[in-house]
């Protein structure tokens, strides 16, 4: 698969330089919430595949000034390079440390916001990363979007440190918790599209409604 990056335009001006972080578990460990209905074939393929549209949505926006995946798992590091977006090999196994270490990375490279996002989110657009980018413009501080069962589905902060990764079982509201005692505003985007990742089986069921 080729390279995105050269043969899409360059990012469109933001006033100030936004990055996407994507952590990706290994694809082989993925989705063991489907293990009774799906093969671990199917759900590493399905993984690839959610990964793929995440990636590809985000490279034709054309708003990032960079896009990072973090991963422990070669196949996925490949993938991540063959979409145009930089790999992190991951130095453990934890989800929050993970993005922490890639905060670090892309800071570096000079980014002053970021997105995090999960890399399962089947029905996501760039009305969905517009909103998110108007959001961001119009103040500085974090930006949740929700998840059905009150997870973190998306994560803006401006600037990037703003407040520390706590991704988890009803993170939303964690986040919000972090942003106030941080003293940084945070407001919530809800979308429809946004909110669904695919953690149950009925979840597949809505990705084709």
């Amino acid at each position: 698969m080729a390279n995105l990056f050269p043969t899409s335009p360059s990012p469109q001006h933001t006033p100030f330089a936004l990055w996407l972080i994507v952590p990706v578990k290994p694809f082989g460990e993925g989705k063991s919430r489907l293990a009774a209905l799906l093969s671990p074939e199917l759900r590493a393929e399905l993984s690839q595949r959610w990964l793929t549209h995440v990636l590809t949505t985000a490279v034709a926006w054309g708003h990032f000034a960079g896009i990072a995946v973090i991963s422990r798992d070669a196949a996925v590091l490949a993938v991540a390079s063959e979409l145009g977006a930089l790999p992190i090999a991951e130095a453990g196994d934890d989800l929050n440390a993970a993005l922490t270490q890639a905060r670090e990375v892309v800071v570096a490279a000079g980014a002053e916001a970021l997105l995090a996002l999960p890399s399962d989110l089947p029905l996501l657009t760039s009305a969905d990363l517009d909103e998110l980018r108007t959001l961001a413009l119009t103040e500085e501080g974090i930006i949740v979007a929700p998840s059905r069962d009150n997870g973190t589905n998306a994560l803006l902060m401006r600037p990037p440190r703003a407040i520390a990764y706590a991704f988890g079982e009803a993170s939303a509201g964690r986040h919000r918790a972090l942003a106030t005692k941080a003293g940084v505003p945070c407001r919530f985007y809800h979308s429809p599209t946004l909110a669904l990742d695919i953690d149950r089986p009925e979840d597949l069921l809505l990705v084709n409604e």
